[in-house]
């Protein structure tokens, strides 16, 4: 997702502060000598489990601390401005949004992670180059009320064309671009779809089809959306909001009691694909444990630990998703992307664009 991307984690779950986790003690293995500390600098939904933080303690003796930082853009800034004495050894949360941002301002000292083969190679997004490593992927989706559309016999979206449709008028919540991850994505997804030359004119057309712009993911999930649990409370009026394709999962997981479905569903197409990385922080003063700590982040037991943590998916392809995530989430099979260099070219244009035509 997220405070930095996808879907909003510490929203949903607790938030960690400072914590402590472990990470395999080095490249040969060995366990790391008592008192060594590897810092990660993350965005605030961060997280992992008690048992797979004690069980790398156990087992290699690293302590790291995790250093929250805001979310994802603002994580980022503070690592550019401290470029060379960097504030921990490995900074995770970069996404593709702000790849090559990362990327441009040189603060990842290369580093090839151990198992790196056994994740997806549409993902290794500097692959040749190795500064980065994915970890994991989420899909920012369209999600919709079930209840909504069963109660007026109508179906519900499914791709961008169908979000301007007559009979979707009015019912569409989503986040501020300038100020939203998941905004920020479903705009990318459209330019994604109509291309450089379209995209403007689709907003204008989502416009005048009574879309309502608010500031950011908690507002239009827990507030206005009519279908999660939050808004149900809230009594919100839109049964479509940009969310997540990990949220109907969390609605079901998050319930009490349980439904035996989840109450949302996801349209399938209007996802965009995020990517998020970690990288060795360039002037590390572990370099040795930051290079474990990126091998520890797509080992198979932080990667099947992860999306219950922090609502995303696994990288790794031996890792298998919980049973919660194939039960109640959808299978989306083609989600947009835009590719970092372009991003980072058009990204500031793009969002002068789109306010123009939306907020005003």
């Amino acid at each position: 997702m997220r405070s930095s991307k996808r879907l909003a984690a510490g929203a949903l779950a607790a938030a960690l502060g400072v914590t402590t986790l472990a990470a395999c003690g080095g490249s040969d293995g060995k366990k790391a000598s008592g008192g060594k500390t590897v810092t990660l600098v993350s965005h605030d939904s961060f997280n992992a489990s008690d048992p797979v933080l004690k069980a790398f303690t156990a087992e290699t003796g690293y302590t790291v601390k995790v250093l929250k930082s805001g979310d994802a853009g603002a994580a980022l800034n503070q690592e550019i401005l401290t470029k060379g004495s960097p504030r921990g050894d490995v900074f995770f949360g970069v996404d593709n949004t702000l790849l090559s941002r990362a990327l441009d301002n040189g603060i990842f000292t290369p580093y090839e992670a151990k198992g790196l083969d056994r994740v997806a190679a549409d993902v290794q997004l500097d692959k040749d180059k190795h500064r980065v490593t994915p970890i994991d992927t989420g899909d920012i989706c369209v999600n919709y009320d079930k209840k909504y559309f069963a109660d007026k016999k109508l179906s519900p979206p499914r791709s961008f064309d169908d979000l301007i449709k007559p009979e979707y008028k009015d019912l569409l919540v989503t986040e501020n671009v300038a100020t939203s991850s998941p905004g920020l994505g479903f705009m990318l997804g459209s330019v994604a779809t109509y291309g450089d030359d379209r995209w403007q004119d689709y907003w204008k057309k989502l416009k005048a089809n009574g879309v309502k712009v608010v500031d950011g993911w908690e507002q239009a999930y827990n507030t206005d959306f009519s279908g999660s649990a939050g808004g149900k409370k809230a009594k919100g009026d839109r049964p479509l909001v940009v969310s997540y394709a990990s949220s109907p999962p969390a609605e079901v997981i998050y319930a009490d009691p349980k439904p035996a479905e989840a109450p949302t569903g996801v349209a399938t197409g209007t996802c965009f694909r995020q990517t998020e990385f970690a990288g060795l922080l360039k002037g590390a003063k572990n370099e040795a444990g930051g290079k474990a700590l990126l091998d520890f982040l797509i080992s198979k037991k932080f990667q099947e630990d992860m999306p219950l943590q922090m609502f995303v998916d696994p990288v790794a392809k031996d890792a298998a998703l919980p049973a919660e995530f194939t039960k109640y989430g959808a299978k989306i099979t083609e989600s947009t992307t835009v590719a970092p260099d372009k991003i980072a070219k058009n990204r500031d244009q793009w969002v002068k664009t789109w306010s123009s035509l939306v907020l005003k």
